[in-house]
């Protein structure tokens, strides 16, 4: 037992040592003066990170990534989650065509979608070619696979089937159970598959350089053009997204806490009124 706790341990820190390494050689190249011939830095330094935070054109490659990331996320979550949730509860003889759609993204290389999605909106009656509403579009597509995997799997998890009809005997229609149970006991998937959306769509480069371009700048794009000119200046936008994602998810999981701790709080009010209303009802005879 005492061996492969060691085992487990040393494996456990060879892999984040392994993960964690080109992290921490990108930052320290971020802050690096001269560095030739030495194996650490000669000189430390932060003139990448002023040049950098003085380039107007970082602030808008930026705002917006975030903007499409943040509109893609929404869409996905407002079309994916009640989709996956009427499949799986009332149409479950479609559950496999919907799965081999959500996973068809996966056999699709960015390279061959992208040129499709040009071939087909470069024309009437949807003409949006080199619009950013194309790469929403795109993204929507590539994030499909995690959205229905980490939403699937939670309502898997939490019986969905059974909660909406124990509601619906209860009264509720069939709109308040999913609303009121079953998203509040699925949230962890939907966060999760959001964190992956959002980690994803930050390193996205094929799509976002051959939809739009320079025609609209995002943060990966702007981090190849300076990628050419600057390593160090590279290193820095590297650095500085990683914080962005790592800030984006405290914040996120710091979302999903509060509903948590919410129905924590009043779950069981909620359970005792509901319990005392029904007795009040049998004993006055509304059961029959």
């Amino acid at each position: 037992m005492k061996f492969n706790k060691i085992f487990h341990k040393t494996v456990l820190v060879v892999l984040v040592i392994y993960l964690l390494l080109p992290l921490a050689a990108t930052l320290i190249f971020s802050i690096a003066g001269k560095w030739d011939h030495t194996l650490l830095p000669e000189s430390i330094t932060f003139k990448w990170y002023g040049e950098l935070f003085s380039d107007e054109r970082f602030y808008q490659a930026l705002l917006r990534s975030l903007f499409l990331i943040l509109v893609t996320v929404a869409i996905s979550n407002i079309i994916m989650l009640p989709t996956i949730f009427i499949v799986a509860v009332y149409f479950r003889r479609f559950e496999r065509i919907l799965q081999a759609v959500a996973m068809l993204p996966y056999g699709i290389p960015p390279i061959v979608g992208a040129v499709g999605l040009i071939k087909v909106y470069s024309s009437d009656p949807l003409q949006i070619s080199g619009t950013p509403w194309l790469l929403v579009g795109a993204y929507f597509v590539i994030t499909m696979p995690y959205m229905y995997q980490g939403i699937r799997n939670s309502l898997q998890t939490i019986n969905a089937q059974e909660l909406v009809s124990a509601a619906e005997l209860l009264g509720a229609t069939k709109f308040q159970a999913f609303q009121k149970i079953v998203v509040p006991n699925i949230l962890s998937g939907i966060f999760v598959s959001t964190l992956l959306s959002i980690a994803l769509l930050f390193g996205e480069f094929v799509l976002a350089n051959l939809l739009v371009g320079g025609r609209f700048e995002t943060i990966q794009i702007y981090l190849y053009q300076k990628l050419n000119k600057s390593g160090h200046t590279a290193s820095a936008i590297v650095i500085t997204y990683y914080v962005i994602i790592l800030l984006l998810t405290w914040i996120i999981l710091k979302l999903k806490k509060r509903p948590m701790q919410f129905q924590s709080v009043f779950g069981k009010r909620k359970q005792l009124i509901l319990v005392g209303e029904k007795t009040k009802g049998f004993l006055k005879g509304e059961h029959k």
